[in-house]
């Protein structure tokens, strides 16, 4: 997460929302009907520390009103709001302007992800027909979740199967990771994102029923996020100040 400019730390006076507006500090997203629009102004956090302003706008090509359960009991539900989209990128740095294809989701729950869960991964892979995005879990009590869900261009998701689970190249931590491809096929990073002890996420291919496709991958070790030796590190990551003044430049 980016740093607040000028401002180490956020409490919950940065935070403002609204039906159509979510306010973090100086940053915020807001829908405006067929987009998401969402302004940053931030200063990243070290060992690069930078500015971090722009603009990035996710238009969804359809709103879907799916929700995958990741407990029996509800406790942890995934929501893919918009699975395919376009995406354009305009900071304020050289080379950071762009657009294609993107996607917007979350995660909602109402207890710790690690008390439920020790491993996940998850990818969503761009396709001829839309996207196919793959949540696999191991849970604590040992049960699994092994999930494919593919979405047309119009939002409609089906349950569909896919290839088994087969492992590639741990991250840079050594984050083990996972991922469907077909018999024969080992997936492979093409490009990192982010790397830490216990997340990695990259852009992979790998190949699902005959389709080689290219998406984001995401590994979460929960064991070791819920170490007392990791855990601290969130601090440095994550900004908290109390009494915070408003939106403008801090």
């Amino acid at each position: 997460m980016a740093r607040a400019g000028g401002s180490p730390y956020r409490g919950r006076d940065a935070l403002t929302t609204t039906p159509d507006t979510l306010q973090v500090g100086p940053s915020q997203m807001h829908w405006n009907g067929t987009a998401l629009v969402i302004n940053i102004n931030e200063i990243s956090s070290p060992p690069l520390i930078s500015r971090v302003r722009g603009q990035i706008i996710v238009t969804p090509h359809a709103l879907t009103q799916v929700e995958l359960p990741l407990t029996p009991d509800g406790a942890h539900v995934w929501r893919p709001f918009a699975p395919s989209a376009d995406i354009t990128v305009d900071l304020q740095s050289d080379g950071w302007q762009w657009s294609g294809h993107g996607y917007f989701d979350a995660n909602f729950g109402t207890r710790a992800l690690e008390q439920d869960f020790s491993f996940w991964t998850w990818g969503r892979y761009p396709t001829k027909a839309g996207a196919t995005c793959i949540y696999d879990a191991v849970r604590r009590d040992g049960t699994t979740l092994d999930t494919a869900i593919a979405f047309d261009r119009q939002g409609t998701a089906r349950i569909v199967d896919a290839p088994p689970r087969t492992k590639f190249k741990r991250s840079l931590w050594q984050v083990k990771r996972e991922t469907r491809a077909d018999p024969g096929v080992t997936p492979q990073q093409v490009l990192p994102m982010l790397d830490a002890p216990f997340y990695a996420r990259s852009a992979v291919q790998t190949q699902l029923n005959g389709e080689k496709v290219t998406g984001v991958h995401e590994a979460l070790d929960l064991n070791r996020y819920r170490s007392p030796l990791l855990k601290p590190m969130l601090a440095v990551r994550v900004p908290r100040r109390k009494g915070w003044a408003g939106s403008g430049d801090h």
